[in-house]
């Protein structure tokens, strides 16, 4: 009876340090656990020696597949990993495993506010005779994301009203609506009637300041897309301005961003407790997204299996049946952070990634240095 109690505690140690279980009211386990006697018998401490030679330093290389967890003194301990899902289209979905909550969400904000880009700081309106405010329309361009590589350029000195070469971009709009006279007279169309009603992105154009032209030879610099609208105009109206772009984080302003989402969430964890078979089989189905429970045909009866639980969103629709509530555990893996990351375009978003990397490194890095530089008393 002791070592069945004794094995009964230590598996429910084991989910409260692996596991963030939901349950019906309320979610349980949710704290960290990476600090030291927070369990008995666990050693839980952070030590950076440890976690190299666990993950990195066993591999050699920070971005892998491990196929299996190592064993460290009384538990086992996942080693470090950074598992690719999918890179497609701008967006890319990553594993990252082995980590406390805190740095999995310094990435995350990292990327929403400390990566750098190139965006409008300050437009220059010559004429403007359209509908939309001056105000109105510097706002506009200024969101609009711009395909520059912000590591080619440095950040521009405060108060520095011209700009050089070295930290600031210069684009010019300028644009006039006319009448189309072989339009037909009978015609209602705008696209019709007149020329350049709509003031798009791609009629900004890149005016090279300094030498510009000799430091980026190759470069195209412009707008991501070309067809973000940015005003309409009818004929007689123009806008005539000349914008700068300057190097900058989201820290300062949203338009610096470099992604359009970047989020996390943990790995779900769906376990079934009995057998659930026939009627129930299939109600357990239609309570998960598609593609998570799977109902199979064993012996003439349906029975529910747990095929995907990575699919799940966890809406925990089973919980309003009374006669399936008691039958499935869900949670969610504590360490294991599944990342969503959305570039707007500027940057492919593996390489916003290993920009965060490199800025919480540089941190870390001030921060030890810091350190070093304060007397002890």
């Amino acid at each position: 009876p002791l070592a069945a109690a004794a094995m009964a505690a230590k598996r429910g140690t084991d989910e409260m340090r692996d596991r963030v279980v939901l349950g019906e009211f309320g979610v349980r386990n949710v704290h960290t656990t990476d600090f030291p006697g927070n369990y008995p018998g666990y050693e839980d401490a952070w030590d950076q020696r440890r976690f190299e030679e666990v993950g990195l330093g066993r591999w050699g290389v920070g971005v892998y597949v491990c196929p299996h967890s190592v064993t460290r003194g009384a538990c086992p301990v996942q080693a470090f990993r950074v598992d690719i899902i999918r890179e497609e289209d701008g967006a890319l979905e990553f594993d990252m495993v082995g980590i406390d909550a805190a740095i999995a969400n310094a990435f995350r904000r990292i990327l929403l506010a400390e990566v750098p880009t190139m965006a409008v700081e300050k437009v220059f309106v010559y004429n403007n005779t359209s509908i939309v405010q001056d105000e109105i329309l510097a706002h506009r361009l200024g969101l609009i994301p711009i395909r520059a590589d912000p590591r080619l350029f440095e950040y521009r000195n405060q108060g520095d009203e011209e700009g050089t070469e070295i930290d600031t971009l210069q684009f010019q709009l300028k644009i006039k609506c006319s009448r189309n006279p072989q339009a037909a007279k009978e015609s209602s169309d705008p696209n019709e009637l007149y020329f350049n009603h709509k003031v798009y992105s791609k009629h900004m154009t890149w005016v090279p300041l300094g030498n510009q032209t000799d430091l980026f030879p190759d470069a195209d610099f412009r707008p991501v897309h070309d067809d973000i609208l940015i005003a309409l105009l009818r004929p007689g109206q123009e806008i005539d301005v000349l914008m700068h772009c300057v190097k900058g984080i989201g820290k300062d302003h949203a338009k610096f961003s470099p992604v359009a989402t970047a989020s996390y969430r943990l790995l779900p964890d769906i376990t079934l407790l009995q057998p659930v078979e026939d009627e129930a089989a299939e109600m357990l189905q239609k309570c998960f997204s598609p593609g998570v429970i799977e109902v199979q045909n064993i012996k003439g009866k349906k029975v529910a299996k747990v095929a995907n639980a990575r699919l799940d969103t966890f809406s925990r629709e089973v919980f309003r049946h009374d006669g399936l509530k008691n039958l499935v555990r869900l949670a969610r893996v504590r360490n294991h952070y599944i990342f969503s990351v959305e570039s707007t375009g500027i940057l492919p978003p593996d390489v916003l990634v290993s920009e965060a990397i490199k800025i919480l490194m540089g941190k870390c890095q001030r921060f030890l240095n810091e350190l070093d530089s304060v007397p002890m008393e």
